[in-house]
């Protein structure tokens, strides 16, 4: 990854989701093939604080290439100051967010926050490019707003201030996550600007990323919520679209060991007893795609040890009950 250009491929990112971007998960989706893979976002005061649990949520880990650390802050020196820190962890890409849209972190002035004072926002942006060496990138929603659409003004001036790539979700802060992405709004910051932008929100299936291509004209795409319980499925989006090698979607048996070394790389990394409770939310997506049955599903879900857990895995992925990929 050099610093004066962009180059993923495929152009199909891991979109940066808070308790679920961890480096176990990043490393699965990796694995099966991304353009880059995202962290969840790192609060930079916590981060500079040493607040517990923050530094793990940078962590990067080896052999896990391709990997962007997501900063948020309000405020320019302890911003340059925790990019300095994860450049210096390893980070190939610092990405700075301004589209979180939850309300502890627009209320510190922060996240989406930061669309309603752009001139503030850009200090910010110039003294996170002027710190470090690596890319910088920006990740925003289409403003504040529907009386509030500034992203491709943005967009402009954060490239003119250094900025190297752009991601755009299709919705404004103040719809969170209700109605659809509008894909055709990116359109105007992929025109107001030449580097390239990326398409996000909404983005499950390959059917629709090639539509959110073609009404934003962006880039790329980033991909969320669509990949849980689905690690494959950026994968499987590079190969419809970019024809990328496909991935071999794990079922029955493959399946089950799959979620089991997910399992237990987060046994290991968060230890026995966070590592077992950050774990049901992906074992849940899991039995999602799975259509496990309701009882099992609530026997795996309430185990108490990993023993049992890793003993009800095998048969709570049975392609019996599965559903479509």
């Amino acid at each position: 990854m050099t610093a004066d250009a962009l180059n993923f491929t495929p152009p199909v990112l891991l979109a940066p989701m808070a308790g679920i971007t961890d480096l176990p998960y990043r490393s699965l989706v990796a694995k099966f093939g991304a353009g880059l893979v995202v962290s969840e976002m790192v609060a930079s005061q916590e981060l500079l604080s040493r607040r517990p649990g923050t530094r793990e949520k940078a962590e990067l880990g080896l052999g896990v290439v391709g990997t962007s650390v997501q900063l948020a802050g309000r405020e320019a020196a302890p911003m340059a100051e925790a990019a300095r820190m994860v450049e210096a962890m390893g980070a190939e890409i610092i990405d700075i967010n301004m589209g979180c849209p939850a309300k502890k972190v627009t209320q510190g002035a922060s996240g989406s926050a930061l669309m309603k004072t752009p001139d503030h926002a850009l200090r910010l942006i110039e003294a996170v490019v002027g710190a470090v060496k690596v890319p910088v990138t920006l990740k925003t929603r289409l403003g504040w707003d529907d009386d509030m659409l500034n992203a491709a003004s943005i967009a402009k001036r954060a490239e003119e201030a250094g900025v190297q790539m752009v991601t755009i979700h299709g919705r404004t802060r103040c719809q969170f996550y209700k109605g659809r992405a509008d894909w055709a709004a990116i359109r105007a910051v992929k025109e107001a600007v030449s580097v390239p932008v990326i398409a996000n929100g909404d983005i499950t299936s390959s059917q629709n990323a090639r539509e959110a291509l073609a009404l934003s004209g962006a880039d790329g795409v980033m991909v969320g919520r669509g990949a849980q319980g689905r690690p494959w499925l950026l994968a499987q989006i590079a190969h419809d679209l970019y024809n990328h090698r496909a991935p071999v979607v794990p079922t029955r048996v493959a399946l089950a060991e799959m979620v089991s070394e997910h399992f237990e790389a987060m046994l290991q990394f968060y230890g026995p007893d966070l590592g077992g409770r950050v774990a049901r939310k992906h074992l849940g997506w899991y039995m999602d795609h799975a259509g496990t049955p309701a009882d099992l599903r609530r026997a795996l879900l309430t185990a108490r040890d990993a023993k049992t857990t890793f003993s009800l895995i095998a048969a709570a992925m049975d392609a019996d009950h599965a559903v479509a990929a």
